[in-house]
């Protein structure tokens, strides 16, 4: 006989024990003390830009689309696994309980996150108004709310097989949000308030009447928790291997353009492979372009004298240690074993490629430095990034990957 709160029991501690031990390995790693590092410099700054604002800062305009946007963006986490659209399909009418249990915890995290964002935009507000803290818990509270409506709202949206109607919802409760958070924190008229609770309502309502002759759409549920676990695996995968990740491939013909150069000598076979892996497979691109922006911004807006010199070498090494499990990222395919090539290549390889990703970047945070006139610490910033860089690459790296049983 089926049981929904056992269903619930397996497979709510069977994700929260797998999350529990990857966040170990993250919370536990190095890397994470260059990022406190990187977040209290920046919380400094921030500080101080703070107590620099004018009265007519469009501080509510800035929390209107910061927290509406985070407030739209509200998907149910749904528990779901491949094997489930063949034997839970039949049941679906039973699940009732065991998605709105979903939804409850989707709610807490998500809360969270609202929490600590509202936390972060928080001091404009008290600094543009002059009204302090004091309204900290009861817009929250009222945030809360509104975000389990948008869980609410997106889940009846999934009963929609049509995507434009997923795209329409998006931007209407984004709108609703972002107009709702302004009115808040302008502390507008109640009655207004009340007009856009009433639409709130009228919305949900709407969704639900549409929904009742509806079933839900397991193949879009399951892809989207697959995706958001693939997110997370891949986070964990920078300090630990992660069995379930699965690699995600994506054509980029744009990019081959920076292949052509690469001959077809057996001993720049590695060179090859390691290169369409980097351009082509996974989040090694994504993740060097995302640290080289945040990095670049980091460096251009939050410079504190030759700091920023040390800024740029800490987002080499962050940059650096993500890129390390592109070298064991063929370690499971019997083929590449099979190449008449001898180890040295690939070792030759491995290293060229790190050492030419983390010189664009070290060259780009140099030209940072320089757009804004401090030639000297740009000239030391190129230097050091350099210097270290061939330390990352030649001897950090070379320990990695020659140590026996190594993973990154």
């Amino acid at each position: 006989m089926f049981d929904e709160n056992k269903l619930w029991k397996d497979r709510s501690g069977q994700r929260m024990k797998d999350i529990g031990k990857y966040l170990r390995y993250i919370f536990n790693g190095h890397l994470m003390i260059v990022l406190l590092f990187l977040i209290g410099s920046a919380a400094f700054y921030y500080q101080k830009w703070v107590k620099t604002l004018p009265e007519d800062f469009p501080a509510a305009s800035i929390m209107a689309l910061v927290l509406g946007f985070l407030l739209t963006y509200s998907p149910v986490y749904n528990f779901l696994l491949e094997a489930d659209k063949v034997f839970l399909l039949p049941l679906e009418n039973k699940l009732n309980k065991f998605f709105f249990r979903a939804g409850i915890v989707s709610l807490i995290f998500q809360g969270y996150i609202l929490l600590m964002i509202q936390a972060v935009l928080m001091p404009i507000f008290a600094q543009v108004s002059g009204k302090g803290f004091g309204l900290f818990i009861p817009f929250f509270v009222v945030l809360l709310v509104i975000k389990a409506w948008n869980l609410a709202v997106g889940w009846k949206v999934q009963y929609e097989v049509n995507q434009s109607v997923h795209v329409r919802d998006f931007i209407v409760r984004f709108f609703v949000n972002a107009v709702f958070v302004y009115l808040l924190f302008k502390q507008a008229n109640f009655l207004l308030l009340g007009i856009m609770v009433l639409i709130m309502v009228l919305y949900y309502l709407y969704f639900k009447k549409k929904s009742e002759q509806k079933g839900l759409k397991w193949d879009a549920l399951i892809t989207q928790e697959e995706k958001r676990m693939a997110s997370f695996y891949r986070l964990a995968n920078m300090f630990t291997d992660v069995p379930k990740l699965k690699d995600s491939v994506k054509r980029r013909i744009w990019l081959d353009i920076f292949l052509r150069s690469i001959s077809f000598s057996s001993e720049k076979t590695f060179h090859y492979l390691f290169s369409r892996t980097f351009l082509r497979t996974g989040d090694y691109l994504g993740l060097f372009l995302r640290l080289t922006v945040i990095g670049g911004l980091a460096v251009y807006y939050l410079s504190f004298g030759w700091g920023q010199v040390l800024l740029s070498v800490l987002f080499l090494y962050l940059t650096g240690f993500q890129l390390l499990p592109l070298w064991n990222h063929h370690q499971n395919k019997l083929w590449v074993d099979l190449y008449p090539v001898k180890e040295k290549y690939k070792a030759a390889a491995f290293f060229f490629i790190l050492t030419v990703v983390l010189c664009i970047q070290a060259i780009l945070f140099a030209l940072l430095i320089l757009v804004k006139g401090e030639f000297a610490e740009a000239l030391v910033s190129l230097a050091a990034s350099l210097l270290f860089t061939y330390y990352f690459v030649y001897i950090y790296s070379n320990k990695r990957i020659k140590k026996p049983g190594s993973s990154f």
